[in-house]
């Protein structure tokens, strides 16, 4: 995948909004193209180590790309319908991707082009994934209002339990600890205990629905984030996952739904900070302890409105 173009960009203001908050917008020198590693429409996207990347979309392959060269390393096809969801193994070349097809399939960098373990139990759309730290178990969810916990060697079910009501939309795995998170179209978030996989905790209701979780690398903290429009709702929400498991904070600022938020690696910054991407077509990193409280508005203290480097990929918008 060679380069297409690289433009030079470089450009600093700040503007107000009518609502009095004054967002900041940079743009970086540089960002680059490159040819599409996809056919149609990326649904999803997730590190596999410091160069390759794992992507899944509506083509129904899943590719691992190579973004530091810019080409593809390796194609991988077996499922039926849109890929929704992806798993990547720590410090492996091993990966599992999930399915509108409703299987799960995992697959091996180095070995076949061909899944080498198949997972079928779910009776919908696969919309959670979460590998344990030993890599022994899989967790998925479903909009079945169910959650199966897998033998990653044997390939076998060994608990399903399902929750009225449950829709799940997303899945992870707490750091060091036999605990998943996971969020859901009931507004709710879970804490299950992989141990039986019974609900171990569960957070405060929330007023929108939760599309997105992620804990931090120590597994102190997670972060979730919701629906919402016209900035009613459109947040993400900072908890504790220690003892008390108390709401920290929330950060207000986008316009519609928030689709992810990630805690960013504390390398890239003086202090620890997180990013929320919404459909209001925004990026924004926050700082994570002087974000704001629950009783007040959050202010972002940078917008990205600009790219290091750019993935073009048809049937985007």
């Amino acid at each position: 995948m060679g380069k297409l173009q690289s433009k030079l960009k470089h450009s600093t203001y700040k503007y107000s909004r009518p609502d009095g908050i004054i967002e900041e917008r940079i743009q970086t020198k540089a960002f680059q193209e490159y040819s599409p590693a996809h056919v149609d429409t990326v649904s999803v996207v997730a590190a596999l180590n410091s160069d390759l990347c794992v992507s899944g979309g509506k083509d129904k392959t899943v590719v691992a790309y190579n973004w530091r060269a810019g080409n593809v390393v390796k194609r991988f096809k077996g499922h039926e319908r849109e890929i929704t969801k992806i798993a990547c193994v720590r410090k492996s070349d091993q990966f599992f991707s999930a399915s509108r097809d409703k299987m799960v399939m995992m697959w091996d960098l180095e070995g076949s082009s061909q899944p080498r373990q198949q997972f079928s139990g779910h009776t919908m759309v696969v919309t959670g994934l979460a590998v344990s730290p030993d890599s022994s178990q899989l967790c998925t969810g479903s909009r079945d209002n169910s959650l199966l916990l897998w033998d990653v060697g044997t390939g076998q079910c060994a608990e399903r339990v399902s929750v009225s009501r449950n829709l799940v939309t997303h899945l992870c795995w707490v750091p060091r600890e036999p605990y998943i998170l996971q969020t859901s179209e009931d507004k709710t978030i879970r804490l299950w205990d992989s141990r039986g996989l019974h609900v171990a905790h569960v957070f405060p209701v929330k007023q929108h629905i939760q599309t997105y979780c992620e804990v931090s690398e120590d597994g102190h903290r997670c972060i979730s984030c919701s629906s919402g429009f016209g900035g009613e709702g459109c947040e993400a929400t900072l908890w504790d996952l220690r003892q008390t498991r108390n709401r920290i904070c929330e950060y207000k600022g986008h316009f519609q739904t928030v689709a992810s938020c990630v805690f960013l690696p504390r390398a890239l910054a003086l202090m620890p900070v997180i990013a929320t991407s919404s459909h209001d077509c925004k990026v924004k990193i926050w700082n994570q302890d002087t974000g704001g409280s629950p009783s007040l508005p959050s202010l972002p203290f940078h917008l990205v409105s600009g790219w290091i480097r750019t993935l073009d990929f048809p049937g985007c918008c």
